[in-house]
């Protein structure tokens, strides 16, 4: 199965080819489609900021470290709830497996990049409040 993002003209050529060349392969093709605002850059940039924040702030972790555990803590459940592929890829290949390593499957597992802009927005709130709580003051930066 090949997941497509497409944001762009040649994207969505390209999915159109490899659409056309499986369905002459093997007679039939199925897709979903998902639709919403594209992430901003902006979004991404407020991410990596607090994840730089919390490695600076709180030093039991770097910052690759603190982006897994918000993806693993805020992301998952966010995906799960709202995508059944995704909540039933994930059930079968890695809910069964250790916490130390969910978190080293998020290190390479998209999470935060298959999010809508509604979703992000959700996600990033729920880090806020989630590090709050901890003393941790993650602000959105002002517009410059």
């Amino acid at each position: 199965m090949t997941d497509y993002v497409i944001y762009s003209e040649v994207e969505l050529q390209r999915f159109f080819g490899d659409t056309r060349e499986t369905f002459r392969e093997y007679g039939h093709v199925k897709c979903s489609v998902k639709s919403g605002k594209r992430r901003s850059l902006n979004q991404n940039d407020i991410g990596h900021a607090w994840y730089a924040q919390l490695a600076r702030e709180l030093r039991e972790d770097d910052e690759g470290g603190w982006k897994c555990y918000c993806k693993l803590h805020h992301g998952v459940p966010i995906l799960r709830a709202e995508d059944a592929d995704f909540r039933a890829t994930y059930d079968k290949a890695i809910r069964p497996l250790t916490y130390e390593q969910k978190l080293a499957v998020m290190r390479i597992l998209p999470v935060t990049s298959l999010m809508t802009k509604a979703q992000k927005s959700k996600y990033l709130e729920e880090v806020q409040k989630d590090f709050q709580a901890r003393g941790v003051w993650l602000q959105f930066p002002e517009a410059a």
